[in-house]
């Protein structure tokens, strides 16, 4: 068995930026997003800092491939998706 992963989505504070992601770490990794660690990123820029959803996986080539999958998709695609596990946009770091 391989290494386990996630998939996560991340908006700014008035929802307007999603931001999708993958990783082996999903508390290490949001934490980095907070703290804004690497100054030139796409979410430090617009200042994404909330986690929304995220899915666990066993393998990390399985979140891999659902990352290409959603962000593929429509930004319409992404708020139902996060709707469904947050109706309220509120931020999940806590839950980790």
């Amino acid at each position: 068995m391989g290494k386990g992963g996630y998939v996560y989505i991340m908006t700014n504070a008035r929802n307007t930026v999603i931001y999708t992601g993958v990783t082996s770490k999903l508390k290490e990794r949001v934490w980095e997003h907070k703290t804004k660690q690497y100054q030139t990123s796409f979410t430090t820029k617009y200042k994404i800092n909330k986690l929304v959803y995220f899915e666990e996986f066993s393998e990390i080539r399985d979140a891999i491939d659902r990352e290409k999958q959603i962000k593929s998709g429509s930004r319409l695609n992404k708020i139902k998706l996060i709707e469904e596990m947050n109706p309220e946009w509120k931020d999940l770091f806590e839950l980790l």
